[in-house]
């Protein structure tokens, strides 16, 4: 049995060394951004406010006409 357990972990170190992760870090490049993406992102934020404040415009109003008030 002792050849058998040995064959297993001659295996293991094989296997460790031919294998590669499918993920790699890598440290964000801080000098080039990715424009795509920070055009999105402040793109939808603009979006995401300006549906806010067109939605509490219409609050204002439902609420004013309710009240009876202007």
């Amino acid at each position: 049995m002792p050849a058998a357990g040995a064959l297993l972990r001659s295996a293991q170190g094989i296997s460790r060394v031919l294998t590669r992760s499918a993920f790699t870090a890598r440290k964000p490049d801080y000098t080039n951004p990715n424009w795509l993406r920070v055009g999105l992102a402040f793109g939808s934020t603009v979006a995401l406010w300006m549906l806010l404040f067109q939605q509490h415009d219409q609050d204002v109003q439902v609420y004013k006409e309710h009240h009876g008030i202007k």
